[in-house]
């Protein structure tokens, strides 16, 4: 027997999880393996051609997947200047720039941005995740490269409000 979680189902779980006492939370299919970790120290999440989803703010979880692949940090991210927004990832997956191969980027450097344009897609679980702007402003940094696995909370890139 296959088990395969679309992504109303996998949000339903975590939202059960969320209010329950639950801890830690291992589900494990044929090709995917799940952990839901929640107040626990700190634990490496691998990028994985397959991704992660974070829960509410209240209730912090960690979720991995496993992979073949060697899990490797994230590359190091110039310091933050305080006057730039840092749009951060909001779960593991796969960063695109563009709404498909050989379309224009959502932003480029420069780009002026309003609250909740899409400025991105995070793959994740084979779904497409739109990844909005949360404030308004001007592209000063795009940090990742069109294509590449990306951990929860990196640094996609810097907005200068405006």
């Amino acid at each position: 027997m296959t088990m395969q979680l679309d992504h109303d189902q996998l949000h339903r779980l975590l939202e059960v999880l969320s209010d329950s006492d639950i801890q830690e939370f291992r589900l494990e299919g044929d090709d995917f393996r799940l952990e839901v970790r929640r107040n626990l120290p700190a634990v490496a999440v691998s990028a994985a051609p397959v991704a992660a989803v974070a829960a509410a703010p209240a209730a912090p979880m960690e979720v991995a997947h496993e992979s073949s692949a060697p899990s490797t940090p994230p590359p190091p991210v110039p310091a933050s200047r305080s006057d730039l927004v840092d749009v951060t990832a909001p779960m593991v997956g796969t960063f695109y720039r563009a709404p498909a191969p050989g379309e224009p980027s959502f932003v480029e450097v420069g780009s002026r941005i309003g609250v909740g344009q899409t400025v991105c897609i995070l793959e994740a679980m084979k779904l497409m995740n739109e990844l909005e702007a949360e404030t308004s402003g001007e592209v000063v940094e795009i940090l990742v490269d069109n294509g590449t696995p990306v951990e929860f909370g990196q640094v996609l890139m810097r907005v200068k409000p405006g």
